[in-house]
């Protein structure tokens, strides 16, 4: 498959319920990424988060890999161009949605794919499936804040081993290291991820932006009286069936 079809290298599907799938679509390459799909995948993410139908967005990888880096056959081109451009840049749309992201992780995330699933705010991934940070092993700079954020996830001294050793670590150790929520059979990936995402759509979908945006007591100022009964009553009802279930 070439480069060309672009539109079939980053695939964007909606189902009901406000659940919406970026799919990074290159499988015979285990989804490394073009320019042309970088831009895509940033796309992808700035639209999905203007559009209101959508409440949470799940991204996975096709075949046996979410996503090995860097097409490195276009990385001179890539840093060259879209990279330094926001607009352009998957990272950076990724932190700006206002949408959850759900990383559905299999395979393999290498670098810039390791980066990207730092970007998602819940990640699901396959036993199995290995991280790897490569930038010392072939002297690339971070570019997507992997060197800042994943010290704040799993410690400077084990982040520090990760990304100067170049060494894979296991989404079994990454579960245990905070990084990871769930780690689960590879037939149950793509379940688990939409589980989580209708769990996530059901909720008050502005608290549930305003997680991302925000921090809460800035909201609770804003909140009127009748806000705070409306929400008093949604947790006396929750409360109730969980009752009535005992």
């Amino acid at each position: 498959m070439s480069d060309s079809s672009s539109e079939n290298l980053i695939l964007v599907s909606r189902e009901p319920g406000g659940i919406a799938t970026v799919t990074i679509n290159r499988p015979a390459s285990l989804n490394s990424l073009s320019q042309l799909m970088i831009t895509n995948l940033a796309r992808a993410f700035k639209d999905l988060g203007r559009d209101e139908s959508v409440r949470v967005i799940i991204l996975s990888g096709s075949g046996r890999a979410f996503c090995s880096g860097l097409d490195l056959t276009a990385a001179e081109q890539v840093f060259k161009g879209g990279m330094k451009d926001k607009e352009y840049d998957p990272v950076f749309q990724m932190e700006q949605c206002p949408k959850p992201i759900i990383g559905a992780i299999n395979g393999v995330a290498v670098t810039a794919g390791f980066e990207i699933a730092l970007a998602c705010d819940i990640l699901v991934a396959a036993k199995g499936t290995k991280f790897m940070d490569t930038h010392t092993r072939f002297g690339i700079v971070p570019s997507w804040g992997l060197s800042q954020k994943l010290p704040r996830i799993i410690g400077p001294n084990k982040a520090r081993e990760v990304s100067l050793t170049a060494m894979p670590f296991t989404a079994e150790e990454a579960q245990k290291l905070g990084f990871v929520n769930y780690v689960v059979e590879g037939t149950e990936l793509l379940k688990k991820a939409r589980e989580i995402a209708r769990v996530v759509a059901h909720n008050n979908h502005d608290i549930v932006i305003r997680y991302k945006s925000e921090r809460a007591y800035k909201y609770y100022d804003k909140m009127t009286t009748e806000q705070f009964k409306k929400m008093q009553e949604f947790v006396a009802v929750r409360s109730s069936k969980k009752s009535s279930k005992l």
